[in-house]
């Protein structure tokens, strides 16, 4: 269900993420539109330009569920992409991402602040779970996280079906912190607090993740 607002009533952007999250977390109140929370992430994303935001590595360690999405497609014309409509993530189908700070499955010991990790990708339907593992880098100074998928675990009624490594990885693990950022996937983040997190993809498209609690 989403609230009936208009343009004289729109709150912040702020207020309006923070509605986004609460109610879709069950907590009370209504969803925005998804019209809303795009113009919403676009002005997020807009301040932390103006303001040069920075946020630290250690703010976004933890697991976070996929709320809100939104597609986007080319213009052949103009070379550039437009931004789709958005959409909520069914909540019967929940997608998780999350951050650590250590590498533990590559056996690598790293410093608190090095801004290196590890990325995990995981959505679960029904008794099937798909997880998706790899390192990831952190550049504070432009809050943008590269990283690259080389871990999968497929699991259907709670039996391992598959653990081991993936060849859709871009690089190998050990090589993935002498790549050039151009040659990685990323997430630019622009807004970053405890309930929950926004970026923008590679890709263009935006979107927002709760915390899980």
């Amino acid at each position: 269900m989403t609230a009936n607002l208009t343009s004289t009533t729109t709150p912040d952007f702020a207020s309006l993420l923070f509605q986004a999250a609460t109610a879709y977390r069950g907590e009370g109140g209504e969803l925005p539109t998804p019209s809303l929370l795009v113009n919403a992430l676009l002005q997020a994303e807009k301040v932390a330009k103006q303001q040069r935001l920075n946020y630290a590595f250690e703010s976004l360690v933890g697991k976070w569920r996929l709320c809100f999405a939104t597609g986007t497609r080319k213009v052949r014309k103009r070379g550039g992409i437009i931004l789709g409509q958005g959409f909520y993530l069914p909540k019967f189908v929940p997608v998780y991402i999350s951050f650590s700070a250590a590498l533990e499955s590559f056996n690598a010991t790293l410093e608190k602040d090095s801004g290196k990790g590890e990325i995990g990708n995981q959505v679960q339907l029904g008794s099937l779970l798909l997880k998706l593992t790899g390192p990831a880098q952190y550049l504070g100074k432009k809050n943008l996280l590269a990283f690259d998928f080389t871990q999968m675990l497929f699991s259907l009624f709670g039996l391992v079906v598959y653990n081991g490594p993936i060849r859709s990885g871009k690089v190998q693990g050990e090589d993935f912190y002498n790549q050039p950022i151009a040659k990685l996937p990323f997430f630019a983040f622009f807004l970053v607090t405890e309930n929950f997190i926004a970026a923008r993809g590679r890709g263009g498209g935006l979107a927002l993740w709760i915390r899980e609690t």
